[in-house]
């Protein structure tokens, strides 16, 4: 298990300014908040330090900035939301370092919630310059970094902050990488993975890494088409990426190799217009018509997807099975989804989900509240299943074993 320090290891903080690095890169539209999920995700670790008596100072970018401060991309858009999940009033900033910073940072009182403006709009931040670094660090004295989805990135307030202040893991970095460790790191087994989505080219990585790390190896969306034209069926019209065949090959080598089943569709719900409600029929895989595309697994397919997760201890998934954005080419998610959503709520199966269209796939079947844990990190969750280090949380393992190594006694 990764060893980092969490809140539980923060004693008499009243009075101590605590920066907390959160994601509220939230959609908006006109103006308004069109989706509180990730302010709702860190609020548990705000509300907790506040009822500590701790000053808290959020830290947090918006959008991408190109040529420094913008109205469109300030962080007071975000503010009303802030408060209205919270319940709480959030003081707000007019600038994240600086004079402007730190008067704000001044007339604070014990508890109270203030909100800088968008690091991003300093170049400092992306490029985790050590003078930008020093300059948002000097509001603080220590550092909660509880925004897992930014991890992956080794910017100035996800990662530079860890090596100037004592260093911890928020309420939900915490939970995160708790059930990602239960899902890769050291799971129960046997572990089954579903990756779906559109295409291969964009899942080289991740592929490559889980059929070391599971036991089979669920491919569905357009990205299975590669796979079974790899094998040399015909897929019709369907989304395939044919010039990634010799790739596709080398992952079922390597897959048997390591010996990880790969699930292929055995059948599928094919249509020749891509749009809601389209005529379509089921037929079998090696049976797609040239004038055709396939935009869902079938019911064959989806009793051997239960099936393996009947056999499951743990279940990883990222991406959807077909085009479940649009009807009826949503069954196969759906049915897999609750599914597996039934396994986990009657306590036989550990079920981590997470990255692009999951959140969406698994909200849309209803069942997003009866995973184990569903991530919304988006680049960090598919990172961390492509096997690469993440930034944010490896220098908070690291700057714990500092910690321990400068606290134990020599002989």
């Amino acid at each position: 298990m990764p060893s980092f320090k969490t809140l539980d290891d923060l004693s008499d903080i009243r009075g101590k300014r605590v920066l907390v690095r959160v994601d509220l890169n939230v959609p908006v539209k006109d103006g308004k908040v069109t989706d509180v999920t990730r302010i709702e995700r860190v609020a548990p670790t705000i509300l907790e330090l506040s009822e500590k008596g701790a000053k808290v100072i959020l830290l947090a970018h918006f959008g991408r900035p190109k040529d420094g401060p913008s109205s469109d991309l300030s962080l007071s858009l975000i503010a009303p939301s802030v408060e209205e999940v919270l319940d709480h009033a959030v003081l707000t900033a007019s600038d994240c370092i600086g004079e402007a910073a730190a008067s704000a940072v001044a007339a604070m009182n014990d508890g109270d919630i203030l909100l800088l403006e968008n690091t991003r709009f300093h170049k400092g931040e992306e490029n985790n310059d050590s003078d930008f670094t020093k300059a948002l660090a000097a509001n603080g004295d220590i550092y909660v970094n509880d925004a897992f989805s930014a991890a992956h990135r080794a910017h100035a307030s996800t990662e530079g902050l860890a090596h100037h202040l004592p260093a911890y893991a928020g309420r939900t970095m915490q939970a995160e990488l708790e059930a990602l460790e239960k899902g890769l790191g050291d799971p129960a087994r046997p572990v089954v993975a579903i990756v779906g989505g559109a295409k291969v080219s964009t899942k080289i990585d991740l592929l490559m890494n889980l059929v070391k790390k599971v036991d089979a190896l669920v491919i569905g969306g357009g990205m299975a088409n590669t796979f079974i034209a790899a094998r040399g069926t015909n897929v019709g019209k369907s989304l395939c990426e044919h010039d990634l065949a010799e790739t596709a090959k080398q992952i079922m080598i390597e897959a048997a190799t390591a010996g990880c089943a790969i699930i292929l569709p055995e059948d599928g719900v094919i249509a020749r217009e891509f749009k809601a409600g389209a005529a379509n029929e089921t037929v079998d895989i090696n049976a797609i018509p040239a004038d055709a595309m396939v935009l869902d697994v079938g019911p064959k397919s989806v009793e051997a997807i239960n099936a393996w997760i009947e056999r499951a201890a743990t279940l990883v998934w990222n991406g959807p099975l077909g085009a479940f954005e649009i009807g009826p080419f949503d069954a196969a998610t759906v049915a897999a989804a609750k599914y597996a959503a039934g396994r986990t709520i009657a306590g036989k199966l550990t079920s981590v989900a997470g990255g692009g269209d999951t959140v969406s796939a698994l909200n849309h079947a209803g069942v997003a509240d009866d995973f184990t844990y569903v991530s919304t990190a988006g680049g960090a969750f598919l990172e961390w299943m492509e096997g690469k280090e993440l930034p944010g949380v490896a220098v908070l393992n690291a700057v714990s074993k500092l910690v321990r190594a400068a606290t134990v006694p020599a002989n």
